[in-house]
């Protein structure tokens, strides 16, 4: 048995406190600090074991394309179509291809947005927003095409979604992958 000089100050009875405040003390102050300790490590444990999405897991479609301010903007949507939840983190490869699959001018350059790690429970989404002029403004527009090739972030395969897109006044950006819909 402890003897009350070798209890630390939490445990100790305090003056003019019952055993029943002490015990609520005490334990309130092991409760936080296990909690304290167990925190950064279950949640490094939680974030490792989210995998990084791949196209398998994925199905991706096409938003409501919008036009603002001289620029048109459309979503390239990712859904989790697995059993279990994955992560994207980044920014997807995007070009235009026509219907024989040959690629239509540049691939979309990164608008340098800055982002975070997206994780995707089943049957959830998250969008990457890409962008050109509405019309030839600065420059001229591209043939229309009939396809986009979309490379999930961290992944080298990719999938094709019917979406007629025409890039205008060489301007083709792309956010990174995100759940506010911006570029």
């Amino acid at each position: 048995m402890l003897r009350h000089s070798t209890l630390p100050r939490l445990f100790r009875p305090l003056p003019g406190r019952g055993a029943a405040t002490v015990l609520t003390a005490a334990l309130l102050g092991l409760t936080a600090a296990g909690a304290a300790w167990s925190a950064t490590p279950t949640a490094a444990r939680t974030s490792a074991a989210v995998r990084t999405c791949t196209v398998s897991d994925l199905y991706l479609s096409m938003g409501r394309k919008e036009g603002a301010a001289g620029s048109v903007y459309w979503p390239v949507r990712f859904t989790d179509t697995s059993t279990t939840s994955c992560a994207l983190r980044g920014y997807p490869g995007v070009s235009v291809l026509d219907a024989a699959h040959h690629q239509l001018g540049p691939a979309a350059t990164r608008s340098g947005s800055s982002y975070g790690t997206v994780t995707l429970a089943p049957g959830h989404s998250a969008a990457s927003v890409i962008r050109t002029a509405n019309g030839p403004v600065g420059g001229p527009c591209l043939r229309t095409g009939t396809y986009l090739r979309v490379y999930p972030p961290a992944s080298r395969t990719a999938a094709l979604i019917p979406a007629p897109w025409t890039t205008c006044s060489g301007i083709f950006q792309v956010g990174p992958v995100n759940t506010e819909g911006v570029i």
